[in-house]
């Protein structure tokens, strides 16, 4: 199991930076080289995709542990090539309906932002979603499709400087407990760069999890084990709590746009109602007449973002609640919250408002600005084409399973954000069978019937899809383009605008003059996501992963 050389380990170390693109008769992209090499490896064994993202989720959970946990959560679009057809599978976490909130280390280390509670204790979704992906679409056996992890978990993976980072930052929640502490500093220390990161207790769990399926992180010993674990800290959580909410299988959401069909999460997930409304506000902005990351589009964008931010405050689960999702993707709404934007722009110049009240724009100073609180990475995805024609784009994650800062039978885990808020990101009601509103971003966008692109990412997911969309879409950019343009979150109330700082300086004192004062990042930040992407054009099939972190794409 050891490395043969020196070359052969750091061959499995990425840095951010421009990555080649891949083109071939089968294609994928992930966040990781180890994910990716997997991932090739099922579909030269004439695996699918479905097959080929659930060994590469595996492992993922595996050699990323700083991003993504097999106690976390799966959420898919899965395009079948046989019938044409797309499925949306919501694995994510869920919270016992019976069971107020359990937050053993409410806000250890600064994850919990002021005055906010930090992450709650919840049902792991990853497992059993891996386990319905697999019964519907898979073709391998199971115990082939989690071999590789149990490599990868005996072998050690080499730490990268991208993982290093993430674990400096996270240390202060997962050193809480001691089980936590010996996965991710076994020796009294994180791992240092280029060193190899083992976990042979998780070897042990995924080799139960290979003879025994899924079900053993349902009914089985680490289920049993993640039960008392939470009955020990104070949580009386229940082994029939983990089957009482099995993952589901829904219709994802569809909405056209410039002679495009695009397919995405639908309710709870906010994402397919939260792009349409962007794309539709910004059409009925007359975006066609905005210059590319000039003022007028970005203040549009900006605005477009924040308001869907707030009204998808109202989507909850569609099984409890009314539809709220139509209301959002009516054209008729959208214009008029276009009106709403227009009327809402100065008809005076505000760059002294800005001085006098802000200061100068900060782009003109250290470029940084250090003060602003960036949100906790935990997220991986998995973009996929097979040769014969099916498409999935999953999303693995952390986020939204498991015991906050703890770890079973080497599982490390950091719980669910969810809030009991209108306008949180993460929301659900307890009640039996509700699922969570999230910001997951899967997408698929369809030409004459067929998908021609598959996206999605991590790192403020919410904001980010949309403007890739339009960047495709309605600015005409290809795949990569898009993906190295400048991304933005949604416009703060105070008229902050935290944004990469690669725009031209007209943009800015534009942006100045109509009262936003900028909060720039740095021009490829990794906050902002890493997407991977298959497309397909006039060459044939091509996959690319995104600059802004340690992702690598791949071809048959």
């Amino acid at each position: 199991m050891d490395y043969a050389s020196p070359e052969e380990r750091e061959r499995y170390i990425v840095d951010q930076g421009p990555k080649p693109l891949a083109k071939g008769r089968a294609v994928a992209s992930t966040g990781n080289p180890i994910v990716t090499e997997v991932v090739l490896d099922v579909l030269r064994e004439d695996g699918n995709a479905a097959d080929a993202a659930i060994a590469g989720a595996m492992v993922q959970a595996v050699v990323e542990p700083h991003l993504t946990s097999h106690a976390g959560m799966v959420s898919c679009l899965f395009w079948d090539g046989t019938h044409a057809t797309a499925h949306q599978l919501n694995g994510l976490g869920t919270l016992p309906h019976d069971l107020s909130p359990f937050r053993p280390i409410n806000g250890v280390g600064g994850w919990a932002r002021e005055g906010a509670p930090g992450p709650q204790a919840a049902i792991p979704g990853f497992m059993p979603a891996l386990g319905a992906l697999h019964d519907k679409f898979g073709t391998l056996s199971w115990e082939r499709l989690c071999a590789p992890a149990i490599e990868w978990a005996e072998r050690g993976h080499p730490v990268s400087s991208f993982e290093y980072g993430v674990n400096v930052f996270a240390a202060p929640f997962y050193s809480f407990f001691e089980e936590a502490r010996a996965v991710f500093m076994p020796k009294g220390f994180l791992p240092p760069v280029g060193s190899l990161m083992r976990n042979p207790l998780l070897a042990e769990t995924l080799r139960r999890v290979a003879q025994n399926g899924p079900e053993e992180f349902t009914s089985g010993q680490w289920a049993k084990d993640f039960v008392a674990a939470g009955n020990a800290l104070g949580w009386p959580v229940r082994l029939d709590h983990l089957t009482a909410n099995p993952p589901r299988w829904q219709q994802p959401e569809r909405f056209a746009h410039r002679g495009h069909e695009v397919v995405t999460l639908s309710a709870p997930e906010r994402q397919g109602a939260f792009c349409s409304l962007v794309l539709g506000v910004l059409e009925a902005s007359g975006i066609q007449s905005m210059e590319p990351f000039g003022a007028d589009y970005v203040f549009t964008m900006a605005h477009a973002l924040r308001l869907a931010e707030q009204a998808c405050g109202f989507l909850h689960d569609p099984l409890y609640f009314g539809p709220a999702g139509d209301v959002l993707m009516d054209a008729g709404y959208q214009r008029s919250l276009a009106n709403l934007i227009a009327a809402s722009r100065p008809k005076v110049d505000l760059t002294e408002h800005v001085r006098l009240t802000i200061g100068a724009s900060r782009f003109a100073g250290s470029g940084w600005n250090s003060a602003r609180t960036k949100a906790p990475v935990g997220s991986c995805e998995i973009s996929v084409v097979d040769a014969q024609g099916n498409w999935i784009q999953m999303m693995n994650t952390v986020q939204s399973g498991g015991i906050p800062g703890m770890a079973v039978g080497g599982v490390a885990m950091m719980g669910s954000h969810e809030q009991t808020a209108m306008s949180a990101h993460f929301s659900t009601w307890r009640t039996p069978g509700a699922r969570m509103r999230n910001i997951l971003g899967n997408t698929f966008v369809l030409r004459d019937g067929q998908p021609w692109l598959a996206l999605g990412t991590p790192g403020n997911v919410y904001a980010t899809v949309a403007q890739m969309l339009v960047n495709i879409l309605d600015f005409g950019m290809t795949p990569p383009a898009a993906s190295d343009a400048p991304r933005m979150l949604p416009l703060e109330d105070d008229y902050g605008l935290t944004i990469e700082n690669r725009l031209a300086p007209e943009a800015v004192l534009g942006l100045t003059a109509l009262g936003l004062h900028l909060h720039p990042m740095p021009a490829w930040d990794w906050n902002m996501g890493s997407f991977q992407m298959c497309w397909r054009d006039q060459d044939g099939l091509t996959a690319a992963a995104d600059f802004r972190r340690t992702g690598v794409a791949a071809a048959l």
